[in-house]
């Protein structure tokens, strides 16, 4: 079986929450879908994330770019990633080309699974089972007496158990303010993750989170620029709630790094930032031989089959941004992840919505 294209078409989402952190606003969201063709008629899809409108174009650029460089070649997941990535050597790839080269074997390994008519966690020799998820649609920076309003349908969502809160207000005192009250209204049952976004300077992060440990969160997510792994170590030993971190890792050897300055007590790698299926099999690896939790980050379809398959498989971030275009959305049962029993990752296109959220 052959690749012979890669066709990318940008579509820009509406989202029935919209995104507001400490870091930005995400009014709706611009996604790229992938469809890696074979010669055999079995068609891989994906989809990637661009954060802003500006950055579709480039994305369809690079993933068209890069499928040149396979067009012709045998659907072998590991070796189309590695002939990429070496051909890149001297570029390298961050940013678009890593996004792009993620999405290619993403794409690469759903057709490599519906080749064998297996669902992509049993191609990868893990078997269908619940994935613990929690819900990450909601309860967006906005004035502390308004945040908790929508608690009771982000938990009948998916008869949730567990939420996460942004935070990273100017003022602390609203931060703290803001969490009490989810607390409040969701009671000791649920977990409350927490997360700021890369929105503080090292010492703002300590005195913060000194100030959230008895606040019963269970983790706090990013608390300084995602890079500062020194930074971050110093906030996980002055800080008794976990720290995690690990959504904006560019690589496992980027994860590597941050595992061994003792950065997080906890990783969520993203699929397309991790580098695909491929990356994150490496980087589950890691977690394994180091005994660290993974949780996901973003793209809860993929990221259910992966999660399946890693030996330290903590929480899967559930998030709606892909639903409007899909055919059958990932659905939530009793605050788990029901990964579907067909094959690939379970990713089929609704046509009718892409072609009106489609951007000529």
């Amino acid at each position: 079986m052959k690749i012979t294209r890669i066709h990318a078409r940008p579509v820009m989402v509406p989202l029935k929450r919209p995104p507001r952190a400490a870091s930005g606003e995400i009014p709706e969201a611009p996604l790229v879908l992938i469809d890696l063709e074979t010669d055999a008629g079995v068609v891989g899809c994906a989809y990637v994330f661009t954060f802003t409108r500006a950055m579709l174009a480039p994305t369809v650029g690079c993933l068209h770019a890069l499928g040149d460089m396979i067009r012709g070649d045998a659907l072998v997941p590991l070796e189309i990633e590695a002939k990429i990535r070496t051909r890149l050597t001297l570029l390298d790839t961050p940013g678009l080309v890593g996004i792009a080269l993620a999405g290619i074997d993403m794409a690469a390994w759903d057709a490599h699974a519906k080749a064998q008519e297996l669902p992509l966690v049993c191609a990868l020799g893990g078997q269908i089972k619940p994935v613990r998820a929690y819900n990450s649609c909601g309860l967006w920076i906005d004035a502390p007496e308004r945040v908790a309003d929508d608690v009771e349908g982000l938990l009948a969502e998916g008869d949730f158990q567990a939420l996460k809160v942004r935070i990273g207000r100017p003022d602390f005192a609203e931060d703290l303010d803001a969490v009490r009250r989810v607390k409040a209204r969701i009671g000791d049952a649920v977990c409350l993750m927490s997360d700021f976004n890369q929105s503080l300077s090292m010492n703002e992060a300590i005195l913060r989170g000194r100030a959230l440990d008895d606040e019963g969160l269970y983790w706090i997510e990013e608390p300084i620029r995602h890079d500062n792994y020194t930074g971050c170590a110093k906030i996980a030993s002055e800080v008794k709630t976990p720290i995690q971190i690990g959504e904006n890792l560019l690589s496992p050897q980027e994860m590597q790094k941050a595992i061994a300055a003792q950065a997080a007590d906890y990783y969520m790698p993203d699929v397309q930032r991790i580098g695909g299926v491929t990356g994150w099999l490496r980087a589950a690896a890691l977690a394994h031989v180091h005994g660290l939790d993974m949780s996901s980050h973003l793209f809860p379809e993929i990221s259910s089959h992966l999660l399946a398959v890693t030996p330290t498989c903590h929480w899967l971030e559930y998030m709606d941004w892909a639903d409007a275009i899909l055919a059958e959305p990932i659905r939530i049962e009793s605050g788990h992840a029901v990964i579907p029993d067909r094959p690939g990752c379970g990713i089929a296109w609704d046509e009718d919505a892409v072609r009106q959220y489609l951007i000529e």
